[in-house]
């Protein structure tokens, strides 16, 4: 598969669980932008209007590259700690087209 990209959409329990989330997700990029290569764009979006929604833009080099993400200690780790913060999550695969600011 060639570069794909992904967006997903976390739904927040409350306000104290809308700051740890926040507070993993800083850390696991810090991971992710110094030991994941393939990941091309890792992207965290708060959403104007919804203090308790965070959406993530991700766009990974191929498919090894996202199965290198997935099964890295630090991804594990930020699973594990988020899940029981969220009230749930929806996640889309997209196929770019055409973008400015992704290789071609």
């Amino acid at each position: 598969m060639a570069m794909f990209a992904l967006v997903v959409r976390f739904d927040i329990r409350d306000a104290q669980s809308a700051v740890r989330f926040d507070e993993l997700t800083e850390q696991a990029v810090e991971h992710i932008r110094a030991k994941e290569p393939g990941t091309l764009v890792y992207a965290a979006h708060k959403v104007d209007g919804e203090p308790l929604a965070r959406v993530f833009y991700e766009v990974y080099a191929d498919d090894q590259a996202f199965q290198a993400h997935e099964a890295a200690r630090h991804v594990i780790a930020f699973h594990a700690a988020k899940d029981p913060l969220l009230v749930s999550h929806r996640v889309e695969f997209l196929s770019p087209t055409t973008a400015t600011g992704l290789p071609t």
